[in-house]
């Protein structure tokens, strides 16, 4: 039987799933919900016959779906999947999962007493470049790995809700969190808000790691140009992943240094390595067909996915750390449970 699935929020991102809902075999798409009369209209001419409604408790409540697809400004993502999880659907978040940890936790208990899935909209993870690094990265061909240094900037799109930090800054944690899966331990952050509006436009956030693995997040909303690049260095080799690039968007670099220490002469040796650069193949299935279908799958065999609540919590303690640095000059905020 195919899993029916109603979505809440048909702006900006809401049709693409509402697509792949109705394209995935094995996916039902039940319903649809907007405040905005205009979208639910777009939404009728391309759904006829399906549940539509401007509140979203017609979607949440209603006895003939099995899952809510919750696609929202994230100060709304807390009582949207809250009333999912509290009559008995599964639920699929955008990101960032919600607006504080403590949100996060109470859905992640919620959904656990009531046998319910949890998957947070972590597109990125789905992408052919991001599995082929985790791969990569698995397989200890880079060695040790050292650090991840990502920068995410481009020319808006401004948000009215939420500063760049919390639009932006969740697709690198996720994909840190999930490549390389270290415990992070402390971050500090700088931003600043140049048009008054309280919202900081750019971002700089460090996070530091255990086994002295570090992460550095560039995010901004004035770039004049767009610029999507993720360097992660190891002991025996260097990736670099260039998304803006239509093709060849992972090299990686035989390259390094290797250390020579001699106390008894107070100096260090350094040497360099330089040898052939690799092109590795990407699969080119679309991330949020290959996300959904994923979330069909685990629903249906019960299996808790890679980008669960848990998942999901541990970028929103991240955020919730970086603007509580931001807010305080960059102070160094130590992190608890993540």
């Amino acid at each position: 039987m195919a899993l029916s699935i109603g979505v809440v929020g048909y702006g900006y991102w809401g049709p693409n799933i509402a697509r792949n809902i109705e394209d995935i075999d094995g996916a039902e798409l039940g319903g649809i919900c907007d405040l905005d009369t205009e979208l639910l209209s777009k939404a009728r001419s391309r759904y006829p016959g399906i549940l539509l409604g401007a509140d979203h408790r017609e979607i949440t409540e209603s006895t003939d779906l099995d899952a809510v697809a919750v696609v929202t400004p994230v100060n709304t993502h807390y009582e949207i999947a809250r009333s999912a999880l509290e009559h008995g659907k599964h639920v699929f978040v955008e990101k960032p999962f919600t607006a504080s940890a403590d949100q996060a936790d109470e859905l992640i208990e919620l959904a656990s007493r009531n046998n319910l899935t949890i998957m947070v909209d972590h597109t990125f993870l789905f992408t052919g470049a991001v599995r082929k690094i985790k791969d990569i990265v698995a397989s200890g061909q880079l060695g040790d790995v050292l650090y991840f240094d990502s920068t995410r900037v481009n020319l808006g799109l401004f948000q009215h809700d939420i500063n760049v930090v919390w639009d932006l800054a969740p697709h690198d944690l996720s994909i840190m969190d999930h490549v390389v899966g270290k415990k992070a331990l402390a971050i500090a952050a700088h931003g600043i808000d140049h048009f008054g509006g309280n919202l900081e436009n750019i971002a700089f956030i460090t996070l530091y790691c255990e086994d002295d693995f570090i992460a550095h997040f560039n995010v901004n909303w004035l770039s004049p140009v767009k610029i999507r690049k993720t360097l992660i260095g190891g002991s025996e080799k260097m990736l670099v992943w260039d998304d803006t690039q239509a093709d060849e968007k992972i090299k990686i670099y035989d390259k390094g240094v290797s250390v020579d220490s001699k106390e008894s002469i107070r100096r260090r040796l350094v040497s360099y390595r330089e040898g052939d650069a690799q092109i590795p193949k990407i699969d080119s299935t679309e991330a949020l067909r290959m996300e959904i279908e994923y979330f069909i799958e685990c629903v249906g065999e019960g299996k808790t996915p890679v980008n669960d609540g848990n998942a999901g919590l541990r970028v929103v303690r991240c955020l919730e750390a970086a603007q509580r640095s931001i807010d305080n000059q960059g102070q160094l905020i130590e992190l608890g449970r993540i």
